[in-house]
């Protein structure tokens, strides 16, 4: 079974499951990854590979994500209906042996009621009464035994699919660094001398000291731009999906406040740049790990840190939504997947990227640029 089909699967099986924003989810991904792997399997060059690889990882995230949660939702609903069963299983082995005891017993025994023959009328009354109620319930425990087996059997082959797809989207990361270093038809506003960007990195205390040095790391002038993405000022999405931790200003964990936001995300995720922009940096850098420093327009400075991997090359002009690096982290296990100790809160996002925005190199508040609601 496809992730696609049972990502399906998940819709149609469980009607607990169905319309709900996991289903939705789900839905979307399905289309996601059907359209990505059409793109990449038509993909003839570097620069559509890159795009249809990025489409297909994505697509694999978010396919993953909405089949954690639905089974976890279908494993909580199992244990709810499993506690059920048993209540009811009682009630009914207890109503069942009353039935029984009417059907063994003979009519004239059946009529000597210690309250005589009017006692006798009402005890009849009653239990042709309970038999319809009873029905009623024996065909509700048959609806729920068969949904705990249909849940049961949507658990146990989404192993097996899980495993097809973490393998899948491990591949096409792998395949994407590879699409991006071979990647030759980008624009270059500089080259990096990496003599001079050494010398700047030796010298830096501070991310502003760095970035004010930015200029100097070139061997040659850097060719002058136009962009200008004031426009979209506030409404620029976030480079990767995840739950606000910090906002600017707030003192994280460690007793450090910073000028940036803090996001939690899922490991292994795809981080892109929100809109075109060139390089101006990435590697490492004092206590921030690696990072990527994007400039937008003239002035405006994007800074990502926290990354794992870190793509392109310092000096190129990238499109929007192009990957830009990998967060760290390892890829959940099935068992950690398919376990329900997660409520969905964003625990499972165990990463950290910092997002610091700097304009005339002076922090500014990164809401004042990014598109941040409260869950990211």
């Amino acid at each position: 079974m496809t992730l696609r089909a049972l990502l399906l699967a998940l819709l149609t099986t469980t009607p607990v499951l169905a319309q709900t924003d996991p289903s939705t989810a789900a839905l979307n991904a399905a289309q996601m990854l059907e359209e990505a792997s059409i793109a990449l399997a038509e993909a003839d060059s570097a620069r559509d590979r890159v795009r249809a690889l990025t489409e297909t990882i994505l697509a694999y995230e978010a396919g993953l994500t909405a089949m954690r949660d639905g089974l976890r939702r279908a494993a909580t609903r199992e244990a709810q209906l499993t506690a059920e069963l048993r209540t009811r299983e009682k009630e009914i082995a207890q109503l069942l042996g009353v039935l029984q005891t009417i059907e063994t017993t003979s009519p004239p025994v059946l009529m000597l009621h210690p309250s005589g023959p009017l006692g006798s009328a009402r005890a009849g009354m009653m239990l042709s009464e309970v038999t319809p109620s009873l029905n009623a319930r024996a065909l509700a425990l048959a609806r729920d035994l068969q949904e705990v087996q249909t849940l049961r059997q949507l658990q146990q082959s989404a192993a097996d699919t899980l495993t097809e797809g973490l393998t899948g989207v491990q591949t096409a990361r792998t395949e994407l660094s590879t699409a991006i270093a071979d990647r030759t038809d980008l624009p270059q506003r500089f080259v990096e001398d990496p003599i001079r960007t050494a010398i700047l990195i030796s010298s830096t205390e501070t991310l502003e000291g760095f970035a004010s040095g930015l200029s100097e790391i070139s061997e040659g002038e850097i060719a002058a731009t136009s962009a200008d993405i004031s426009g979209l000022q506030g409404q620029i999405p976030l480079p990767v999906q995840g739950v606000m931790l910090h906002r600017a200003g707030e003192t994280d964990a460690a007793g450090v406040k910073r000028p940036g936001v803090v996001l939690a995300t899922q490991p292994r995720s795809i981080v892109k740049s929100p809109t075109a922009a060139t390089i101006r940096y990435r590697g490492p850098l004092l206590d921030l790990g690696n990072l990527v420093i994007l400039e937008p327009q003239p002035g405006l400075l994007f800074v990502f840190s926290g990354l794992q991997e870190v793509y392109g090359n310092t000096g190129q002009v990238i499109p929007e939504g192009t990957p830009v690096g990998l967060m760290p982290g390892e890829t959940p296990e099935i068992g950690a997947i398919l376990s329900t100790t997660s409520d969905g809160t964003g625990t499972d996002r165990s990463e950290t990227l910092y997002i610091e925005v700097r304009q005339d190199n002076s922090p500014v508040d990164p809401e004042s640029w990014f598109r941040i609601s409260k869950d990211g």
